[in-house]
C-alpha cells in the first residue's frame, strides 16, 4: 500500500476535519486503521489480475486503491455521499475502479439492480474472470449482502469480509449451539465458512463497542447441488428456525397447514428417522436440513399436482 493511501487514524481525522465531515454512526461507519489488518484482508482475498472485486462500504477508498493494484477491476459501493466524494478523490488516478454512490441493496432480499448490472458488465467485458467480495462491511448490511450474494447465480468464488464477531459465530457455528440458526444452515449448505481472525475495537476509528471478525467464504458446489429448490429451502429455513426451541413437528404442521396434513408431516419425519416428540431444528445438521427440506418440497409439489 502506497504511503499516501494509508488509512491511519491521524490521516482520517485530518481528512474529515478538512472536509467538515464526521463519521456517521447510523450507517455503521467504522474505518479500518490498522494497516496490517487491511493488508491481511486483501491478502486473504487472493486477488488475481483477472478478478472482478466487489467492495461494499468504500469509505474513504483506502482499501479500494490497494485492491485496484491487484485486480482487473474493482466495483466499490458507497451509500454516503460524503464518503463517495472522498473516495472519488482518492481513486481518481485509477482507471480500473468503478465507484457507485447508492445502496448496495434493493431490499433485504435482493441486491441493487444497479450493482448487479455493473457486475454483469464487468464480467462480460472480462471473459474468464471471477467475482470476489472483499470488504470491511458495514455491520447493518453485512447479513443481507452475504446472504443475497450466495443466493444469486453470480460466479463468485471467494468472500473475505470484516463483520461483527457475533455474526461471524452465527455463520460458522455447528448444530446444537446457541448461535446455530437459519443463516448458519443457509450459508454452510452452499459454502465453506471459516472464521479467520477475531479483531478488537482498536483496529477501527471510531471504535465500535463490539469485537469484529474476518470471515472467509468459498463455494461448496457438491453440497449446494443437493438442494432441489433454493428458494423453497431458504424459506423453509427462515420459518423453521423462527421457533428454534419448539419441536419441529408442531412448527412444520403450522408452516404447511394448507399444503400437508398432520399425518403427512408425521410420515415425512418418521421416514427420515426423526422422532416427532423430541426433534428440534437446532439439532439437525446442514445435510439433514437439506434432505428434510427436499422431502417436504417434493411432497407439497406432489399434492399440488393431484
Amino acid at each position: 500500500m502506497k504511503e499516501d493511501e494509508r488509512q491511519t487514524r491521524s490521516y482520517l481525522m485530518r481528512l474529515f476535519e478538512r472536509h467538515g465531515f464526521n463519521p456517521r454512526s447510523d450507517l455503521g461507519q467504522n474505518f479500518l486503521i490498522d494497516l496490517n489488518i487491511i493488508e491481511y484482508v486483501v491478502e486473504q482475498g487472493h486477488i488475481q489480475p483477472t478478478d472482478i472485486v466487489l467492495e461494499v462500504g468504500t469509505g474513504t477508498g483506502g482499501m479500494t486503491t490497494f485492491m485496484a493494484q491487484k485486480a482487473r477491476h474493482v466495483i466499490s459501493v458507497e451509500y454516503d455521499r460524503n464518503m463517495h466524494t472522498l473516495a472519488s478523490e482518492a481513486t481518481q488516478k485509477y482507471d480500473n475502479i468503478t465507484l457507485l454512490n447508492c445502496d448496495a441493496l434493493k431490499n433485504k432480499n435482493r441486491l441493487n439492480p444497479v450493482v448487479l448490472e455493473e457486475i454483469d458488465q464487468q464480467l462480460k467485458a472480462n471473459p474468464g474472470s471471477h467475482l470476489k467480495l472483499v470488504a470491511n462491511l458495514p455491520y447493518n448490511v453485512a447479513t443481507p449482502i452475504i446472504s443475497n450474494l450466495v443466493a444469486s447465480d453470480l460466479p463468485w468464488n471467494r468472500m473475505v469480509v470484516t463483520i461483527q464477531y457475533e455474526l461471524g459465530l452465527k455463520m460458522s457455528c455447528k448444530p446444537a449451539t446457541s448461535n446455530y440458526g437459519a443463516l448458519s444452515v443457509w450459508l454452510q449448505s452452499q459454502c465453506f465458512v471459516k472464521l479467520l481472525k477475531k479483531v478488537g475495537p482498536t483496529v477501527f476509528w471510531p471504535r465500535p463497542k463490539v469485537d469484529s471478525a474476518i470471515v472467509q467464504l468459498t463455494p461448496n458446489p457438491p453440497l449446494k447441488q443437493k438442494i432441489e429448490d433454493r428458494v423453497f429451502f431458504q424459506d423453509f429455513l427462515r420459518r423453521v428456525f423462527q421457533h428454534r426451541r419448539k419441536l419441529m413437528r408442531s412448527t412444520l404442521v403450522g408452516m404447511y397447514s394448507k399444503q400437508l396434513s398432520k399425518t403427512e408431516v408425521d410420515a415425512l419425519l418418521e421416514a427420515h428417522g426423526y422422532e416427532r416428540e423430541k426433534t428440534r431444528a437446532e439439532e439437525l445438521t446442514v445435510s439433514e436440513m437439506i434432505e428434510l427440506a427436499n422431502a417436504f418440497q417434493e411432497q407439497i409439489t406432489r399434492n399440488a399436482n393431484i
